[in-house]
């Protein structure tokens, strides 16, 4: 029986001064607040309330119940609601490793309200799409974007959003060098690609009909830093595939242009990852929380 519930059941009944006003107020039936009012009695051995045709009157045990039941009640509000406040107000240091594409081309999407929710907070960002060891480097929170779902591994991990891969090129680029119709077509154009030691230097382009097209990208622009690719497609030096995430404002804002929208290139998962621990640093909850507020709106 959760106590708890019991007390403020019969409190709302004192206070609503009948069975029916305090279902009301409960959301409950009125059958269930009286079973659970018997119950209650059966619990303690005493008798709460003298029924009448007219309602109902305290009895002596019941006045003592009703004042120890408010007193208790109170402390136990009092105490949520200065637990509330503490995670509202959190304070302090905070370690956050995150990909360039999130510290740099993102940054001004949610620093700012980040820091206007949450100005005690220090944050220090360390920027880099290498992996890096929470524990051993004592972060408290990495940020990952990730073309499949993460291993299982010794870290928690909170799936922020997906987003899918997309290619662009600058109007100025399409204009001088023509749009491409179908993947074929790509290799006469200068491809600006993501390309690490042990990765494949193409691109799988998906049609309509579940059909993929490969097409490589050795030879062109390649960089292990989406932030000079990004800078290389505005500048108009080709075309170039990041996620519609990373692009949005340069679409809207026409900067950037889609190439291929009726192809699919796949879709990465935005990750927040942290230690393993029974109670989470509530600095580094407050950031994951931020987070994935912050993709769930967009």
């Amino acid at each position: 029986m959760d106590q708890l519930l019991a007390m403020r059941i019969f409190c709302t009944i004192v206070d609503a001064k009948g069975f029916s006003a305090a279902a009301e107020v409960l959301g409950m039936s009125h059958s269930s607040v009286s079973r659970q009012l018997k119950q209650t009695e059966a619990l303690l051995g005493v008798q709460l309330l003298n029924r009448t045709t007219r309602g109902f009157t305290l009895t002596s045990a019941g006045e003592r119940y009703h004042r120890h039941c408010l007193d208790i009640l109170s402390r136990v509000d009092a105490m949520a609601h200065a637990m509330s406040g503490e995670r509202e107000q959190v304070s302090g240091a905070l370690r956050v490793t995150v990909p360039l594409a999130i510290g740099t081309l993102e940054l001004a999407d949610w620093l700012p309200a980040f820091e206007s929710q949450y100005p005690d907070i220090a944050l220090t960002l360390s920027c880099s799409d290498q992996f890096v060891d929470l524990v051993a480097e004592r972060f408290d929170v990495a940020l990952r974007i990730s073309a499949a779902p993460l291993a299982d591994s010794s870290l928690m991990a909170k799936l922020l959003t997906t987003s899918d891969t997309v290619l662009v090129a600058s109007p100025a680029y399409l204009a001088q060098h023509g749009l491409p119709s179908v993947p074929a077509d790509l290799v006469n154009h200068r491809r600006l690609a993501s390309v690490r030691p042990g990765q494949v230097a193409e691109w799988s382009i998906t049609d309509a009909a579940g059909e993929p097209h490969r097409v490589p990208v050795a030879g062109g622009f390649t960089s292990d830093a989406i932030p000079a690719l990004f800078s290389a497609a505005l500048a108009g030096a080709g075309i170039s595939a990041f996620t519609e995430r990373t692009v949005r404002t340069e679409l809207a804002r026409g900067t950037l242009v889609r190439v291929l929208p009726q192809y699919r290139m796949g879709a990465h998962h935005y990750y927040a990852l942290y230690p393993r621990t029974r109670h989470v640093n509530p600095r580094a909850r407050a950031f994951i929380d931020f987070m994935a507020v912050h993709y769930g709106r967009r």
